[in-house]
């Protein structure tokens, strides 16, 4: 049997051998490519003293690129139960650096990654699966408290979420509640673009690596009351705040314009219009006047 470089057998060989053809309910699309996953792992920085956790590693390309360059261990989330036997071979290859946790990423809490890692810094670096990526972002840049349990994120996405990270007001088609959570906490950009042919089955979309560094001090405010401004804004994207927050202002007994104009903002601009500095005012101004309604 022909070995790869990590002395494992190739990529297309594991899925061959353990039926992992990429299945669509699933997110799936595997990376054969050993000198771009190469290329990930080392994007996600110095691993020496690292436990990285990795999310929908399938077949195991990027686990293995992880390990090779010396990530200190690696928890890897897969609910694809024919991925285990070949995880478990890579486990082999590196002896007490992989653990493998059987389950959906989206059930798996900080607190028990926290309590896996030992201590250690954590790194999330994974080729997302396309179906949960933006929901466990959004999760991971609401988590409390703040500054994270990991160091860092380095994440592949379809470019066109991608830029819906990293965007700004200059950006408004592509600006949206994402881009304002992750403005708000992290400091985020777009390394490499991947093309679909890096990809078994190749996607119709251009992918993207991004990178989000978390901010130490981010401008104080109740990540989940920003994320409801922020969704209920941009649900209305093309109503003025005043008419856009209605959403989120009137089950709280609150006036919408009132609300804006606390926020020092405009009430007739639109939410593609206000940078993320103007949703935390507007969070901070909700959460004043929560606080007036149970004090009275």
């Amino acid at each position: 049997m022909t070995l790869a470089a990590d002395g494992l057998p190739p990529l297309r060989e594991v899925v061959a051998r353990c039926g992992l053809e990429a299945r669509k309910s699933l997110g799936q699309n595997f990376l054969f490519d050993l000198n771009l996953t190469g290329r990930i792992a080392r994007a996600a920085g110095p691993l020496d003293d690292v436990v990285v956790v990795e999310v929908g590693p399938g077949p195991g390309g990027l686990t293995r690129a992880l390990l090779a360059h010396g990530a200190k261990r690696v928890i890897a989330i897969e609910r694809d139960e024919r991925a285990l036997p070949a995880l478990a071979e890579i486990g082999a290859r590196w002896p007490g650096r992989l653990e493998v946790i059987a389950d959906d990423a989206l059930a798996v809490t900080p607190q028990a990654l926290v309590a896996m890692a030992g201590g250690s810094p954590i790194r999330i670096c994974a080729n997302l699966p396309y179906n949960i990526g933006t929901r466990l972002l959004a999760g991971w840049l609401e988590a409390e408290p703040w500054p994270p349990f990991f160091d860092r994120l380095t994440l592949m996405f379809q470019r066109e979420v991608a830029l819906r990270i990293v965007a700004t007001p200059a950006e408004r088609a592509d600006y949206g509640r994402l881009a304002v959570l992750a403005g708000w906490r992290t400091e985020a950009r777009i390394l490499f673009d991947v093309p679909p042919a890096a990809f078994t089955p190749p996607p119709k979309v251009v992918s993207s690596v991004v990178e989000l560094v978390p901010r130490p001090a981010p401008d104080p405010c109740d990540a989940r009351r920003l994320s409801a401004v922020t969704q209920a804004a941009f649900g209305q994207r093309r109503k003025m705040l005043r008419q856009s927050l209605k959403a989120f202002a009137a089950p709280r007994g609150l006036d919408a314009a009132a609300l804006v104009e606390a926020a020092g903002l405009d009430p007739t601009r639109r939410a593609e219009e206000v940078d993320v500095a103007g949703f935390v005012r507007l969070a901070r101004a909700a959460e004043a006047r929560d606080a007036d309604g149970r004090a009275a």
